[in-house]
């Protein structure tokens, strides 16, 4: 007898969990290995030639030494290779119909890369390299060195210096940077991938919505501290990684002004969470080598409230105005400083106070390609700031409404971050913007 209502029990917790975790299926690790070899091998056979051809360089290439990895390399390698070895060379040389992908390396790199040095013939690597390039015979040579672009800067000075003393003098003025390479590289998301993106989107939405519920969040209890340490917990428990610490932060009916900068350099970090509190999160996650970037609200309930204030609910609305005159400007081959300048002419001109410093997202979560406005900077900036919106690309649309609130006599700030793809058709969501400010505790069905 109590054999089985024991059983019964673990029954009854097992379903009351599953019922509770609404997180999509994570794959296990040999599974998502694969998954990742394959979406690597797709962009490198059915993009790499277009982005290659683009650019006018018949030869990328791509050194970097062990643990000092070039970014663009990391993103490059076998699931199963958390590193390049020694000094890992990548050779991509395109011979007009497909581009042939060497490693010099005395072994292959994966299913990816052929290895190309013959120790018997060239015991030096660097002489390896030279005898490929020669018989390859380039007009252009890519390396990754750039000005505005980490991402695309990963060439160290040793390896530079190195790879220049070593070059034959006929192949010296061939050489130039492939910083815009790179960034199609980076930028550039696959059908597949996008197949993929709206689950890994998702996981991270509803790891918020739990983070952001009684579940988790007792008020007079619970501190904004505890909150970003159990989305940090919770997003490990799933085998995820975050690839920021989150943030949680409060605005509420009090004499202190919110300052949204304190979001990017000092805030509380163990301030009690109270009913009337306005809750904001920065939250994101890394899976299958893309990442998320979400900011969202939510709203504790006052004894007595059933549902967000409608003078809240009037601010957010003008946050997701700010993300419309945002995504409006989107045009293939606009500048990120047109963008930018576009979007805040139409909300000024709607009678909205809106900042906006959105960036691209993908294989890195502040990543490569056209910046958008930055927190601190509502003008241009210069480089990144001038890079072309191309299709097919992905970013997180961040900003936020300043408004004012003659019911707690202060101005407060919807700060908000989703993620969204752009492609010929236009902009979309990846999974979806949040309309509503989120409720704690949800109410009840049928409770009032």
């Amino acid at each position: 007898m109590k054999k089985t209502f024991l059983l019964l029990v673990l029954a009854l917790s097992y379903l009351t969990d599953f019922a509770q975790n609404n997180i999509p299926k994570i794959l296990p690790e040999r599974e998502r290995a694969t998954v990742i070899d394959e979406l690597l091998e797709d962009k490198m056979t059915n993009f790499l030639p277009k982005l290659m051809r683009k650019e006018g360089i018949d030869m990328w290439v791509i050194i970097s030494r062990e643990y000092n990895e070039d970014p663009i390399m990391k993103t490059m390698l076998p699931a199963v290779w958390l590193s390049a070895r020694r000094r890992t060379i990548m050779v991509f040389f395109d011979k007009g119909d497909s581009v042939e992908r060497y490693a010099i390396a005395r072994y292959d790199v994966g299913n990816l890369l052929k290895g190309e040095w013959d120790l018997n013939t060239n015991p030096d690597q660097w002489d390896a390299l030279m005898k490929t390039i020669k018989e390859k015979n380039p007009k252009k040579i890519g390396l990754n060195f750039s000005k505005y672009y980490a991402h695309a800067d990963g060439l160290t000075y040793t390896e530079q210096k190195e790879f220049i003393e070593k070059l034959p003098p006929e192949f010296q003025n061939r050489v130039v940077s492939a910083s815009n390479l790179a960034v199609n590289w980076l930028e550039t998301r696959t059908e597949r991938e996008m197949a993929i993106y709206q689950q890994i989107c998702r996981i991270s939405h509803e790891i918020i919505q739990e983070a952001f519920s009684d579940r988790v969040i007792q008020p007079g209890v619970t501190t904004t501290d505890d909150v970003v340490w159990w989305m940090r917990q919770r997003a490990t428990d799933l085998g995820l990684e975050t690839w920021f610490h989150p943030t949680v932060d409060i605005q509420r009916y009090d004499p202190e002004n919110f300052d949204h900068l304190r979001t990017f350099s000092k805030r509380p970090q163990k301030q009690i969470i109270m009913a009337g509190d306005l809750l904001h999160c920065d939250f994101g996650i890394t899976y299958l080598r893309l990442n998320t970037d979400q900011q969202q609200h939510a709203y504790v309930l006052r004894a007595g409230e059933s549902d967000v204030p409608d003078f809240l609910k009037k601010a957010f609305k003008q946050g997701n105005q700010v993300q419309n005159c945002l995504t409006d400007n989107f045009k293939a081959g606009m500048s990120g400083n047109d963008i930018l300048a576009k979007a805040l002419e139409q909300s000024k001109k709607q009678g909205l106070n809106g900042t906006i410093y959105t960036h691209p997202i993908g294989n890195h979560g502040h990543a490569a390609g056209p910046t958008i406005g930055m927190w601190d900077n509502q003008g241009k900036t210069i480089g990144s700031g001038d890079y072309p919106l191309n299709t097919n690309t992905a970013y997180s649309i961040e900003l936020n409404a300043s408004v004012e609130l003659t019911e707690w006599k202060k101005t407060i700030r919807i700060m908000l971050e989703e993620d969204g793809f752009f492609d010929e058709k236009g902009f979309r969501y990846i999974d979806g913007r949040q309309t509503e400010i989120l409720s704690i505790p949800r109410v009840l069905n049928g409770v009032k």
